[in-house]
């Protein structure tokens, strides 16, 4: 016979499940109804960074967000990712498509030696060394002009033909983005909810425990690595495609990584649209800052107050400061469970004949150690 409290939970359940769904299908419009609904061309590429900022934050989250490991450096993936897609196209003459995908792998391959050295060292010393390859990248890819161009960057072909005019460039790219953090939010998902996400997610807790209790630490976090290697390379290559030019010192830069952090922290690394929110807020700063100041840094200035904010007041980010809002006025069910009186009534039968009710301490051992050996 079900509970009072269990009565009561089973409609809030399928309460938040129906609002879940509503906000998944209302953000599935609101992507797919964007490009009809931009004002003018610049506002339609402004998507397009945004959607490139979102793949690239949620590509971070799957280091970031399940281990723990705050990498600063990944603009050496996109930036990797950017050239290997340009010099295919240039000098293979590859469609631009196989061209991205094969990037992709490349950098993910290069990724596997990487994650082995980096991977090793943890806290402040991982910061130091993503931060040191970023720095190698660039100093490469300015000198190594005869392959890259230098610092005179590099044209990139774009994948459509002249007869496609800019804005309807844009509005392919904004769904092909679209698109691609679609199949990074998915898998981000499924990971979330497997046995693999639960060991990542115990070395993000405490690695040192998760590694005694018998997880593969190093083995997880080498996978997660790659994987979010490639998507970020993926990124990084669908940029070089639609912006058609590549200057290392902008590929290479520490900022790129440091707004993949900023936006993953602000929308929350343990949620999975964090980073897809913290994208569209510091993405549209970003570009409003821009056009409004030029060339200044102020839009520097503007995104560490952002940062401090939100460090200060919502320390995991908004989604999950939003939750736990909502959980403050909404509620609870009682954590006493209610009793009927036939029940109270077998209990205490029970209990003169020395037998356990059930649900008893002897239970819940039970349970606990018939869940530790699944």
């Amino acid at each position: 016979m079900p509970s009072a409290s269990d009565t009561v939970r089973a409609p809030r359940a399928g309460l938040a499940t129906a609002l879940k769904a509503v906000g998944l299908l209302a953000l599935v419009v609101a992507v797919v109804t964007f490009p009809m609904l931009a004002a003018n061309p610049f506002i339609l590429s402004v998507g397009v960074v945004i959607m490139s900022y979102a793949v690239l934050a949620t590509s971070w989250n799957f280091v970031g967000g399940f281990t723990g490991y705050m990498s600063l450096g990944h603009a050496s993936y996109s930036g990797l990712g950017g050239y290997a897609t340009g010099l295919l196209v240039i000098h293979t003459g590859i469609n631009p498509w196989l061209a991205l995908l094969a990037g992709g792998l490349l950098v993910a391959v290069v990724a596997v030696p990487v994650g082995i050295a980096s991977l090793r060292v943890r806290g402040a010393s991982f910061v130091i060394v993503s931060i040191a390859l970023v720095l190698i990248m660039l100093l490469v890819f300015q000198s190594w002009s005869e392959l890259t161009g230098g610092s005179n960057g590099l044209r990139v072909p774009r994948p459509f033909g002249p007869d496609v005019l800019r804005p309807e460039q844009h509005e392919r790219f904004f769904y092909i983005h679209a698109g691609l953090l679609a199949v990074a939010l998915l898998l981000w998902w499924v990971i979330d909810r497997s046995r693999f996400g639960i060991g990542l997610k115990a070395i993000r807790e405490d690695e040192d425990k998760a590694q005694a209790l018998g997880v593969p630490t190093f083995s997880y976090k080498l996978v997660a690595f790659v994987i979010s290697a490639f998507f970020t390379a993926l990124g990084g290559g669908l940029y070089a495609l639609w912006f058609g030019f590549l200057d290392p010192i902008f590929q290479f830069s520490i900022l790129v990584g440091a707004y993949m952090v900023l936006m993953s922290l602000l929308g929350g690394i343990r949620s999975l649209f964090g980073p897809l929110l913290g994208a569209v807020i510091v993405g549209y700063a970003l570009e409003f800052f821009k056009a409004e100041y030029g060339d200044t840094q102020f839009h520097l200035v503007a995104l560490g107050l952002l940062l401090g904010i939100v460090v200060l007041f919502m320390p995991d980010g908004i989604i999950p400061a939003l939750t736990g809002l909502v959980k403050r006025f909404t509620p609870q069910a009682s954590s006493i469970r209610e009793v009927t009186q036939a029940e109270l009534a077998e209990q205490r039968r029970l209990g003169q004949a020395g037998e356990e009710p059930p649900g008893g301490p002897g239970d819940t051992a039970r349970n606990v150690a018939e869940g530790a050996r699944s």
